[in-house]
């Protein structure tokens, strides 16, 4: 005989499902919360730096995308803004400097010397930072105007809440030294 209990739809939540879900939520504020909170550190060469300076400034205001201050220090960044010429010379410095920039991090290429060498096309000159560094975001332009920029860092922002953020599966550190407390 079967009993009305046996007619009932069954929940069942796996564990993975559970987890992937949980993944997804996380992934999603994660990035978020990255979007709105980039450290920019400027590596700047040439003249693309005074357009740069105009960009920061109170009309176009930066800071509304989350990337207001330079940091002086690659170590506290997580954006690497390349502005102007990059010659041979600097080449090995710039890579320093990337390797340097805290996980996860991304690149903007500023003007057309940093994207493709722009009119320097010489043996001096690096023909584009993307030889040295990855690059995420190249913006055109001798200079770029503010508009450009800014529109580069919203490409930036979509291009950083779309990735996939995964959680750290961190496990507690065994304490040296200490047995086991038994009462």
């Amino acid at each position: 005989m079967a009993s009305e209990l046996d007619n009932l739809p069954v929940i069942t939540t796996r564990r993975e499902e559970a987890q992937g879900f949980l993944q997804g939520l996380v992934s999603k504020g994660l990035g978020w919360a990255r979007k709105y909170s980039l450290f920019q550190y400027p590596f700047v060469t040439a003249c693309c730096g005074m357009e740069f300076m105009t960009v920061a400034s109170a009309r176009y205001d930066l800071d509304r995308f989350g990337a207001a201050l330079p940091r002086f220090s690659p170590r506290q960044a997580d954006l690497l803004i390349v502005v102007g010429t990059v010659n041979c010379k600097q080449a090995p410095i710039l890579r320093r400097v990337y390797e340097q920039i805290a996980e996860p991090k991304w690149v903007v290429a500023f003007g057309v010397c940093a994207s493709s060498g722009g009119f320097y096309d010489n043996y001096a000159t690096v023909q584009g930072i993307d030889r040295i560094v990855p690059v995420d975001v190249y913006i055109p332009g001798c200079p770029p105007r503010p508009e450009q920029v800014l529109d580069g860092i919203m490409l930036l922002q979509q291009k950083i809440q779309g990735q996939q953020h995964k959680l750290i599966d961190r496990k507690p550190l065994p304490v040296v030294g200490q047995e086991p407390i038994s009462r």
